[in-house]
């Protein structure tokens, strides 16, 4: 491989930090195999999920085609995985292009999953809060456009990440690392620090927080009014959908956080510490850095998970499809064997209702 001789800010290693011999063990030994099986349930729940939303959700709401983005970003990741599996116990062999895109990926799904999560909220707020006016505005069209919006806000987000990591030889292996503009070095790898925890967390955080609160009062007062039973039902699906957003809002800043903390002090750690030769605390936030950015990788394939302990459609499809996809190839010759209806209510306008204020999975 060609010697590229550029210098290096890391996304691992940070120039002139010494690995301790704990990083080296849990970089070479542990991530290979672990990247491995976040890759093969990523893949499968994930490929699950946009299976199920196409073929038989049909994406009838705003909520269907938000959750369908959110696993297509979930995927873009899982597929840089096997990458990261090489890269994790050995040099870097991709060249520059990929050691770019593959960056690039990763901020893509951090940012996908924020802002498709303030949309998925706004959506819930706009259904429950607002319900007469989420009859006009929550429409497919809407959806679809304000998807395309937010996907080229993603794009130009991560472009710093496409501009600046490059490859460079150091101790005799090839890294696939971030350089800043050597001028501005120091305000660069500030400005896109705090850029990633405002844009990623803090603004969707105060979002998603005022929505969650006007939400809450608007079901704490439907509560304690009177309501015929058609109002009750249509209640009872919004909090259903809402607790499952929840969750998946919840579980998101739980993986990401501790991250975006750890970039924080490792940025402005100058601020944050005190150094001397004993406490090696450099070593221990680029160590900090690498074990959280491992558990916001896991992140890409929660939400599956997510919609099979809570999403009472997903299981439902989930055992059409393994019925009539894998096992009825099987049981060809058995007689009057009968599969589940795809769409079934208990009364027509639980049915109505439920396609309107789209619960999603």
């Amino acid at each position: 491989m060609p010697d590229y001789g550029i210098t290096t800010f890391d996304y691992n290693i940070d120039a002139g930090l010494v690995y301790s011999h704990a990083m080296e063990v849990f970089a070479t030994t542990f991530l290979p195999p672990f990247y491995s099986l976040v890759l093969i349930f990523g893949l499968l729940g994930n490929s699950l999920v946009v299976l199920i939303l196409i073929r038989y959700k049909k994406l009838k709401s705003m909520t269907d085609i938000y959750l369908l983005n959110l696993a297509i970003s979930d995927l873009l990741v899982i597929f840089s995985l096997p990458f990261w599996a090489y890269y994790a116990g050995h040099e870097w062999i991709f060249g520059v292009a990929m050691c770019k895109i593959l960056f690039g990926i990763y901020y893509i799904g951090f940012y996908c999953g924020s802002f498709f999560i303030i949309l998925l909220t706004i959506d819930r707020y706009l259904a429950i809060v607002h319900a007469v006016f989420a009859l006009k505005a929550r429409m497919i069209t809407y959806g679809t456009v304000t998807s395309v919006v937010t996907w080229v806000v993603v794009l130009l987000a991560s472009v710093p990440e496409f501009v600046f990591h490059h490859v460079q030889k150091a101790n005799e292996t090839y890294e696939c690392t971030i350089h800043y503009p050597s001028e501005n070095e120091k305000v660069w790898k500030q400005f896109l620090t705090l850029m990633k925890f405002i844009l990623g967390l803090a603004i969707p955080a105060v979002i998603i927080v005022f929505c969650y609160m006007q939400i809450i009062k608007i079901l704490i007062k439907g509560r304690n009014e009177r309501k015929q039973k058609a109002v009750k039902l249509i209640a009872v699906i919004m909090i259903k959908a809402f607790k499952l957003i929840a969750v998946i809002m919840v579980v998101f800043f739980l993986f990401w956080m501790p991250y975006n903390i750890a970039l924080l002090l490792r940025t402005f750690q100058d601020s944050f510490f005190s150094f001397n030769s004993e406490n090696n605390i450099e070593g221990k936030v680029a160590f900090g850095v690498e074990v959280t950015r491992v558990i916001a990788l896991v992140h890409c394939c929660i939400n599956p998970v997510i919609y099979a302990f809570l999403g009472e459609k997903f299981r439902k499809y989930t055992s059409i499809f393994f019925q009539k996809c894998l096992l009825a190839p099987l049981c060809r010759l058995c007689p009057g064997r009968n599969y589940p209806i795809l769409e079934r209510s208990t009364s027509s306008y639980i049915s109505s209702t439920e396609h309107e204020i789209s619960i999603g999975l």
